[in-house]
């Protein structure tokens, strides 16, 4: 079974498409079960390895979760370290480890996917001609391509 129904993968999408009419930034979510160490090094690794950092302005940001071990982090590229206050996603991780606890995963991301938009938007606002540099589906990295 699936950790999210073909309907929440669509709402997450939706999601993320909808906080990128807001942002030049972009979003992406990656999950799998198990993270051995820290969540952030892990969507460090992550960050590269889906090329999040060759974004034009370097606004990419990375959602990564493995749900099993209840481990998530958000990380964003340089170009976002640059010019945001230190506990930047702060707010936003609280926002989604509430949903977490409570058992709504998709929520949860969905919650992170519209702070992160809105957080961007402030800093990275949509120009226009602006190009969806990265895809919006969710990368389930346990069941990715090795590379």
């Amino acid at each position: 079974m699936s950790l999210f129904t073909t309907q929440e993968q669509e709402l997450i999408a939706n999601a993320i498409a909808e906080a990128e009419k807001a942002t030049s930034g972009e979003i992406r979510i990656a999950v799998e079960k198990h993270c051995h160490g820290s969540a952030f090094e892990r969507a460090t690794q992550y960050f590269a390895e889906l090329g999040m950092d060759k974004t034009a302005q370097h606004n990419g940001v990375l959602i990564y979760l493995a749900h099993e071990d209840h481990k998530f982090a958000i990380i964003g590229d340089r170009g976002i370290n640059q010019v945001v206050p230190e506990d930047f996603w702060e707010t936003t991780q609280v926002a989604m480890k509430a949903h977490f606890l409570s058992g709504n995963l998709a929520d949860g991301i969905i919650a992170g996917v519209s702070l992160a938009g809105e957080k961007l938007a402030l800093f990275f606002p949509y120009q226009n001609g602006d190009v969806n540099e990265l895809p919006n589906d969710i990368v389930f990295m346990d069941q990715a391509e090795p590379k």
